[in-house]
């Protein structure tokens, strides 16, 4: 993110001596990205952030992928995929499941109750959307609240960990790069300001406001990296002699963050505008798109569902949040189903809503949407929570061949 923050105290010169209160020189760390030549932070640490005392493997939830063969249309209920029961011990970094995924991206879940431990993602940067519930975020650039409705963009390598309150939880949905997440190019400046046309702006970005101090020796730090696990992704935890939340300040254009669903604008038309008008980030071979309340298209003879398309260079990942999707009525998909539509096959609204849409002047539905362009094959919680007939919710559930359907 090239808006410019910065947090605690800093030098007035960068990569020059800078001392605490009681005179203890302060270690700089550059944290940057791609070699020196994009967006970088300063932060200043009390203790030597290389520092360690100890290291074993993490294993890591599992990362298999299976190809989505037969090429399939496919409908999962992530909702599914945690016992009510199993909730208050299930974290965000080691409960999580995975669902879907590629070398470029992973989509995964949790329905958290408990703390997790301290993480860092050293594949590329995380975006989380929080479905339902709140937690804080404490990193090492400082701490932010995560609400219902959130994205919470957390660059690569990023340490931190999520906090849950005493009796609450929170659902979230996890995309994982193997690159960096920000906000499409063509929203931004030649210098990196969101412009008039963007549906949102630096206003609608929330970083930490102050340092985040904790004193405490020998502390585990889980790391997922690459390696040769399932996916090409392994797993470690380095124990470090002081906590790593010892930064006194920092300044820079990378650190965490989050943005609000409803502060998204939506961009409307006289007839239906595409799924980039609704982009909100993008990484490496795959963008994030959000649906939000909004109204509709004001040509007379509009159809204000989305007309059938082919996604022939892509594959569409659609979570489904809130409200009513008219398009998929009749599907079986509710709140907390993903939909999967592969590239090579055609989409669109299931039969009759075409009809039922016409004359609506507003559409109430919550939807976050993953395209990617690379197939995506299907993790250990996809293929658990998949409900094997959407393939066929076209034809009113007629199969030629009830071998293959599922």
């Amino acid at each position: 993110m090239a808006y410019y923050r910065q947090v605690g105290p800093v030098p007035g010169k960068r990569h020059t001596l800078f001392k605490d209160d009681t005179g203890r020189i302060l270690s700089e760390e550059l944290m940057g990205e791609e070699g020196f030549s994009s967006d970088s932070s300063l932060l200043y640490h009390r203790h030597i952030p290389s520092a360690m005392v100890g290291a074993r493997t993490w294993r890591l939830p599992d990362q298999t992928l299976t190809p989505n063969d037969p090429l399939l249309p496919r409908h999962l209920r992530l909702h599914d995929l945690f016992a009510e029961a199993d909730v208050p011990a299930t974290d965000a970094v080691t409960g999580r499941r995975l669902v879907l995924g590629n070398p470029d991206v992973r989509l995964s879940y949790a329905h958290v109750g408990a703390t997790s431990p301290l993480y860092k993602n050293a594949t590329g940067d995380e975006c989380v959307y929080v479905e339902r519930g709140s937690a804080l975020v404490e990193t090492q650039f400082g701490t932010l609240e995560a609400g219902e409705g959130d994205y919470v963009i957390l660059p690569r390598a990023t340490i931190h960990r999520w906090v849950l309150r005493e009796g609450e939880t929170a659902r979230l949905y996890f995309v994982e790069a193997s690159s960096h997440i920000g906000p499409p190019k063509r929203y931004l400046s030649r210098y990196g300001q969101l412009l008039e046309h963007a549906p949102y702006c630096e206003r609608d970005i929330h970083g930490p406001n102050e340092p985040l101090l904790v004193d405490e020796q020998d502390v585990d730090v889980y790391i997922k990296h690459r390696g040769r696990g399932p996916s090409g992704i392994a797993g470690t935890v380095h124990t470090v002699p002081e906590h790593p939340f010892d930064v006194v300040g920092w300044d820079g254009c990378l650190y965490p963050y989050t943005f609000n669903i409803r502060d998204f604008m939506p961009i409307t038309g006289k007839v239906h505008q595409p799924p980039p008008a609704h982009q909100v980030f993008e990484g490496h071979n795959f963008v994030i798109c959000n649906f939000v309340p909004r109204k509709v298209d004001y040509h007379e003879l509009s159809v204000p569902v989305p007309y059938y398309h082919s996604n022939v260079d892509s594959d569409e990942v659609m979570f489904y949040v809130d409200g009513d999707y008219e398009a998929r009525k009749g599907s079986g998909i509710a709140q907390g189903s993903i939909s999967l539509h592969p590239g090579g096959h055609a989409h669109g609204p299931q039969p009759g809503a075409v009809e039922a849409s016409l004359g609506a002047e507003y559409f109430d539905e919550t939807a976050v949407m993953v395209d990617t362009f690379r197939p995506l094959d299907l993790g250990v919680g996809g293929v658990a929570v998949d409900d094997g007939k959407y393939a066929s919710s076209w034809t009113g559930g007629r199969w030629v061949d009830e071998g293959i359907r599922a």
